[in-house]
């Protein structure tokens, strides 16, 4: 059952996440976002996984996990060994439903520089225990993301370096051509089980060089042709 009736409502709602569009006025509504595992080959080689080559696999994030570029966030509860992980993030604008990959960027808005934060201890000791990667990977402020630029203004996909600095020290690089699952081919796998509706995100994996920061660190991430992205590491919240 669902109602656009307010005074229905038991509590006030949450306002819907936006993330706004480059050099415009119009915001982007965030309706879910989805997360593909592994889907550079050095990054799941230094996660101690072989890279599973028959289908992409995916987690998600809660819409709320959106943190603006240039945001200071708290250390998060319950963890020892905060990650980084950079990542390209496509921004879906149209409809989609067993879309074949050669029509899958039609249904693209456009694209975004992304950071997807993770409680890698929690994530490592689910996985260990054969559990879903909830603890480790859907909490709040965990989706970092810059400005969208409207598809037309990107280009082809593909020659752009993806890189990550801590405290000015270069710790990921990679290029977009290095996905081993291409955005077209993520777009038509999604969409063979999920309705894809505009406002979905999707954060499309991040290369080798994961690592830990701390309270006082500064992520810095670029991507040629998207806006650079910045997250400051506070002290964590007091208990």
């Amino acid at each position: 059952m669902t109602t656009n009736a307010a005074d229905d409502l038991l509590f006030a709602v949450a306002p819907v996440p936006t993330v706004s569009i480059l050099n415009e006025s119009g915001l982007f509504p965030v309706n879910r976002i989805f997360c593909v595992g592994r889907n550079y080959a050095d990054h799941a080689k230094e996660m101690g996984v072989e890279v599973d080559r028959e289908a992409p696999f995916y987690f998600l994030k809660a819409s709320s996990a959106i943190v603006h570029s240039g945001s200071a966030i708290a250390y998060p509860p319950g963890t020892s060994n905060y990650h980084y992980e950079m990542e390209f993030v496509v921004a879906i604008g149209a409809p989609a439903w067993h879309v074949p990959a050669a029509r899958a960027l039609d249904v693209v808005y456009g694209y975004a520089s992304g950071l997807d934060m993770t409680r890698r201890d929690l994530q490592l000791d689910a996985r260990a225990k054969g559990r879903p990667w909830d603890l480790g990977k859907n909490f709040e402020q965990s989706a970092v993301i810059t400005p969208i630029v409207p598809k037309a203004k990107f280009g082809t996909i593909g020659p752009q370096r993806i890189s990550l600095a801590v405290d000015g020290v270069e710790k990921q690089s990679a290029r977009l051509s290095d996905l081993i699952w291409s955005v077209e081919e993520l777009i038509s796998h999604l969409s063979r089980y999920y309705h894809l509706l505009p406002g979905d995100l999707i954060y499309t994996g991040t290369p080798a060089g994961v690592g830990p920061v701390v309270p006082g660190n500064l992520i810095t991430g670029q991507i040629d042709g998207l806006p650079s992205i910045s997250l400051s590491i506070a002290p964590a919240h007091a208990a």
